[in-house]
């Protein structure tokens, strides 16, 4: 049986970055598992049809579809859309309790991505003059708008960054396991055993940073070993595509702006998420259902934006269990859908009509991801759920006219799952001596960049213990 200082279940932003930062202070016997494939082995369509080639991605066609599980986490295939702001991606402040040490960590964290591949090209410094007008239009709507600093690298150059990374790993000793489903963790001695797809490691320090895909995982194994955790929050929405032109004004100021709101129905927070300029939007599939996500290229664009609303959902007593909360809804969502996304034409949305392909192709807008069913999204997701989106986007309709036309497509459901939220110290150690968790599948954060904070601040904890 290998024997591992440290074993670092999930090799996403979080794993991956806290394998070098424990690979920077010496630290070599380290195992990093990922349930999925290879960055080269997974499967993008849209990377299939484009530049597979350039990037020398084997493509393993879509049985299953790789776009979650794997090297590079959920992300991989994203915009490559970085923010470098300690409010954006998670509470960063409010887990290290100091506003100036996130931001310390937020700087380091960048200077790593410099080191294995972001340009200064790629950074995105809004001008405050600009945006405070913005703010202004966000503020008259009732809205508010935040403006971080943001690498923005492409899908593209988020795969190579990734590889350069995942290399230098590997250069170092990192024993990279893929395709490796950890089925059992439970302590062993003085440190644990992992019993894997693969076969059973040892390792004396283990980090739990699994990703939004490995939600329900973590949460069946904190419930086993006792790791103590508090309901966390659910994100469900639509994903709207408009015409280039509707955001352009304002994604020329600010890339991937985020809006935040409260409804004036039930006072729920509407914030937009992961906004794709002239970019695609996407199908995830996960074990039982379908949902959609967006992307954008450096080289390859569409003549749309996208971009995700979503109303935050918490739970209380007797359901507190948002993962499973989320899973229901989405499967009706694949159901009413045959197994796919559903698609509707916002004026549709709002007159409670079905949309169908006759209406889709009437559209002024052509959706971008063809393989979908046109549907009646208001049957899929809660009442409350579609009422807070719709006044989300009348409201912003005063910011961007153009957003609330009857001609834009709503897809659904989407849905980012947070898991449970780990109960862990400024090291990120559980109550359970030796066990670590980061990233956005144990609740500790919600994106790219605040998965890989945690995942460094991890390392560190581990560092101190051994």
């Amino acid at each position: 049986m290998s024997r591992f200082d440290v074993a670092i279940v999930g090799a996403g932003p979080a794993g991956l970055f806290a394998a070098y930062e424990l690979v920077e202070h010496g630290l070599k016997n380290i195992a990093l598992i990922d349930a999925g494939r290879d960055v080269r082995k997974r499967y993008c369509p849209l990377l299939k049809a484009h530049i597979s080639r350039e990037l020398g991605i084997s493509c393993a066609g879509c049985r299953p579809c790789h776009m979650l599980h794997g090297v590079g986490g959920a992300g991989l295939f994203s915009s490559g859309a970085i923010n470098l702001h300690p409010l954006v991606g998670g509470d960063l402040a409010v887990l290290l309790k100091s506003y100036s040490r996130a931001e310390d960590v937020i700087k380091y964290f960048d200077s790593i991505l410099v080191k294995f591949g972001a340009g200064e090209d790629s950074l995105r410094i809004p001008n405050p003059e600009l945006v405070k007008e913005w703010e202004r239009k966000a503020a008259k709507a009732g809205a508010k708008l935040i403006s971080p600093p943001q690498r923005r690298l492409g899908t593209e150059g988020s795969i190579k960054l990734t590889e350069n990374l995942v290399n230098y790993l590997l250069s170092e000793g990192v024993k990279l396991l893929t395709n490796t489903y950890v089925e059992d963790l439970a302590r062993s001695g003085s440190g644990f055993k992992l019993v894997t797809s693969s076969g059973s490691i040892e390792a004396s320090r283990v980090l739990l940073a699994p990703g939004r895909a490995g939600a329900a995982w973590f949460s069946e194994i904190s419930k086993k070993l006792g790791i103590h955790t508090v309901p966390g929050p659910l994100d469900v929405g639509v994903r709207l595509e408009v015409p280039d032109y509707v955001m352009e004004p304002l994604v020329s100021v600010i890339d991937d702006p985020k809006i935040i709101m409260y409804t004036k129905t039930y006072d729920d927070k509407v914030r937009t998420f992961c906004v794709n300029p002239r970019g695609f939007v996407v199908a995830e599939r996960y074990n039982g259902y379908v949902a959609v996500n967006g992307m954008s290229y450096r080289d390859i664009k569409s003549r749309n934006t996208n971009l995700a609303l979503l109303v935050t959902v918490q739970l209380t007593d007797p359901l507190e269990d948002t993962v499973e909360y989320g899973r229901q809804i989405a499967m009706t969502a694949t159901k009413l859908g045959g197994g796919k996304p559903l698609i509707q034409r916002l004026g549709d949305l709002v007159s409670g009509r079905r949309s169908t392909w006759s209406r889709i192709d009437r559209s002024s807008v052509e959706p971008t991801l063809k393989d979908v069913t046109p549907g009646d999204i208001g049957m899929a997701l809660p009442y409350r759920v579609v009422k807070d989106v719709v006044e989300a986007i009348d409201r912003l309709d005063d910011v961007l006219p153009g957003l609330a036309s009857p001609q834009n497509l709503v897809y659904a459901p989407e849905i980012k799952f947070y898991s449970v939220r780990a109960v862990v110290d400024d090291s990120m150690q559980t109550n359970i001596e030796g066990i670590f968790v980061a990233g956005d599948g144990v609740g500790l954060s919600r994106g790219i960049n605040g998965a890989a904070v945690t995942g460094i601040l991890a390392a560190r904890g581990i560092l101190k213990t051994l």
